[in-house]
């Protein structure tokens, strides 16, 4: 064996501090700013917008002058006025933009060309891209709102119209520092097709003082009919003005650049010039006599830039937030899959070695044993646990210690009614469990011992069974195998679910890869040796099981469970009382982990353990809990703005692999698979309840808080049925 860790000369923890307040402020604070984030990614990508639906509503109400004139249509002050670009007249117009890809290409065909033309830009994606957005402007090239989310604004209110239009307006101005006067709506086409319902929109937005932009010939290219077709679509008949729809985003808009590439000179060939869309107006405003000049692409206020940035940092922002979620979700998925299959490789091995015929620790342990049972405050459970140790089967014979810890309810008393010829009862001033366990320690006779809660029944034969595999002599603790006692109510089943899954399992697992981390307080045996050479139990942290026990595989002794030692315990009964459990064994493995972490670069035996330990610790204990809510909150998310049918399907998934790990940890426990109805409702409120306990345990961890020792209320469980009738579930 390795020499003893040294043992701190100075406490890591002092208990009667308590978590700051502060820390629900903070969980408060990062859930409503993860919350907006999501709703403004939600709302960036069109999460909250209606598509067309195909339904002509006639066109009673649409100026017949609207109807049939041109693709320009001005409606201010109840005038409604429509224009035509003069012939020979081309004004390029590409909506659904800016593409990180296909707008740099049709760029590049501009610029080959030396033409103008005018972009209308979807606000969410000038925010993502605002350098394009600048780009286009230092170009010579003409910006135009086609809304911020690409919505059927015909189905919208009145106020979500203005926002869509503001908003795109405010990408506009913190890119490219001006604002613009047209607006193209999404699924519009000619000015032939308005119908009644879409006129309301046109003359809101001439209220508002915008331009409305049509077309007059459409390419059709998000159809991808080949470059011919487009060419043919988009081509004017004689030499009549035009404005022309095209596409530099939405999708692959190859064809669209090589039609573009080939369009332009075929034109000019005609004899056509090429304009932006307020050039054209403005020659057709000069031909018609009309002495009034259009402007567009105004200087925007100091003010419009600067909350035009915060915009665009905003969905920047979401869309990175979600990006970061995305990469979470792939590492939860992961961690999920590899701590599955190492679950059910190692710990089915583990359980098939234990169970063959050929088994043995070793020659029977009949050496007598000491139960120490440190008590405060356990009237309502003590006399049963005390009866079911001082009747073990045990031929060595046991010797219980209760410690009493400076118990105000008459906890010692009712031991000693018990007049039990093997039991020992010691009082104590309240000094902590730790104290307690080495008061116990200092008094037991013999060198097995045996530390148990004072809320724990024991199965007749469990001492017996706990300590046989201390005929190996590397073993220097063994942890039993704890059940949940009161079953009867839905958290104590999910409780039940989570010990056989989460506790009894993953002690199979860690005892293959010798990297076992928390002997359990209510079932643990161990050498008086053991614990000499790991220093004894201290209060450094609130979860001394877990200190003691890495403390013991730094120093070189083998830590095994034995799963037919059974000790029966009382669940909390409320999700308070489990939210204070929780909560200090989180926190508690958390401050074991910091203690030991500089062992990390030891040598030999100490280090081997402690990276295996922390690496597990880590990824499994904290890491995976910690990001699991990932799951949950994407799979909400899915729900309410992705494709809630393969959201479903991943979350269906996800939980088909814990169903899977939950079935094979109750047949290897021996336990009925009834219970698994509520599975499906852990995963809504009990793994939400255990996803806060771990954040807050982090986040007092961070910030420096310590916890008070928490003491639950206990109602007292049933003596322990024997092994022969005990229940298997």
């Amino acid at each position: 064996m390795t020499e003893p860790p040294a043992r701190r000369s100075r406490r890591a923890v002092r208990r009667r501090r308590v978590v700051p307040p502060a820390n629900w402020a903070i969980l408060g604070v990062l859930c409503t700013v993860l919350a907006a984030v999501l709703l403004v990614g939600a709302y960036a990508n069109a999460s909250f917008a209606p598509d067309r639906q195909q339904v002509h509503h006639g066109q009673r109400d649409v100026p017949t002058t609207v109807v049939s004139g041109g693709p320009i249509i001005s409606s201010t002050d109840g005038l409604t006025r429509s224009y035509r670009l003069p012939p020979r007249t081309l004004a390029l117009t590409f909506d659904d933009g800016p593409d990180p890809v296909w707008t740099r290409e049709v760029l590049r065909v501009l610029a080959a060309h030396q033409v103008p033309a005018t972009f209308f830009v979807v606000g969410s994606q000038a925010a993502r891209h605002p350098e394009l957005v600048r780009e286009l402007a230092a170009n010579g090239h003409e910006l135009g709102v086609h809304t911020f989310t690409h919505p059927d604004l015909a189905a919208l209110p009145d106020w979500r119209r203005r926002m869509e239009y503001s908003q795109t307006q405010l990408a506009i101005a913190g890119a490219a520092g001006v604002r613009t006067s047209l607006i193209r709506f999404p699924y519009s086409s000619f000015a032939s097709a308005i119908s009644d319902l879409d006129w309301p929109v046109f003359t809101q937005a001439g209220d508002l003082g915008y331009l409305s932009v049509l077309n007059d010939t459409d390419s059709q290219d998000w159809a991808l009919p080949g470059v011919d077709q487009i060419l043919t679509n988009v081509t004017p008949p004689g030499y009549s003005g035009a404005i022309t729809l095209w596409h530099d985003a939405g999708g692959d808009r190859a064809q669209t650049v090589a039609a573009l590439d080939r369009f332009i000179p075929l034109m000019r060939e005609r004899g056509y010039r090429f304009v932006t869309v307020t050039d054209g107006l403005n020659l057709a405003l000069a031909e018609a006599g009309i002495d009034h000049r259009v402007e567009t692409g105004q200087a925007a206020s100091a003010g419009e830039r600067w909350r035009g940035r915060m915009l665009t940092w905003g969905v920047q922002g979401a869309d990175r937030t979600l990006g970061w979620l995305g990469v979470l979700f792939l590492a939860v998925g992961a961690l999920t899959v590899g701590r599955t299959v190492l679950l059910l490789v190692l710990a089915g091995r583990h359980a098939r070695r234990r169970r063959a015929r050929s088994w043995s620790w070793g020659p029977p342990v009949t050496e007598p044993v000491s139960v120490i049972v440190p008590a405060y405050n356990e009237k309502e459970g003590i006399a049963a646990a005390v009866r079911s140790l001082a009747d073990g089967d045990h031929p060595g014979g046991i010797e219980v210690i209760v410690v009493d810890d400076g118990s105000t309810d008459g906890t010692a008393e009712i031991v000693e009614a018990l007049r039990l010829p093997n039991v020992r009862v010691v009082r104590t001033p309240n000094g902590g469990k730790p104290r307690a366990l080495n008061t116990g320690l200092a008094l037991a006779r013999h060198e097995l011992v045996v530390m148990v809660d004072g809320d724990t029944v024991f199965e007749r034969d469990s001492v017996r069974r706990l300590v046989q595999p201390f005929a190996d002599p590397q073993v220097g603790a063994v942890a039993g195998n704890v059940k949940v006692g009161n079953r009867a109510s839905l958290i104590a089943k999910w409780q039940h679910i989570e010990y056989v899954i989460g506790f009894n399992l993953d002690r199979r697992l860690y005892e293959t890869l010798r990297c076992m981390s928390t002997v359990p307080g209510a079932i643990g045996a161990f050498r008086r040796q053991a614990l000499r050479y790991a220093g004894g139990m201290t209060d450094d942290t609130l979860a001394e099981d877990t200190d003691i026990t890495m403390a013991l595989g730094r120093a070189g002794w083998k830590v095994v469970y034995e799963e037919k030692a059974r000790a029966w315990t009382e669940a909390p009964a409320t999700l308070g009382q489990l939210w204070k459990q929780r909560y200090r064994w989180s926190y508690g493995t958390m401050q074991a982990m910091w203690k030991h972490r500089r062992s990390l670069v030891d040598r030999g035996a100490s280090g081997r353990f402690t990276r295996r330990c922390l690496l597990f610790l880590s990824l499994f204990g904290v890491l995976l809990p910690l990001l699991a809510p990932v799951i949950d909150l994407l799979a909400l998310y899915g729900l309410l703005f992705l494709d809630r049918t393969a959201t479903a399907v991943a979350w269906l998934v996800m939980l088909a692999m814990q169903t899977l790990s939950a079935v094979v940890a109750f047949r290897l426990d021996r336990e009925k698979l009834g219970v698994l109805w509520v599975l499906p409702l852990q995963q809504f409120v009990y793994r939400q309840l255990m996803y806060l306990v771990m954040i807050q345990s982090v986040t007092t961890a961070l910030t420096g808080g310590r916890l008070g020792w928490q003491k639950l209320r206990r109602t007292g469980l049933a003596p322990a049925p024997s092994a022969a009738e005990a229940p298997p579930g």
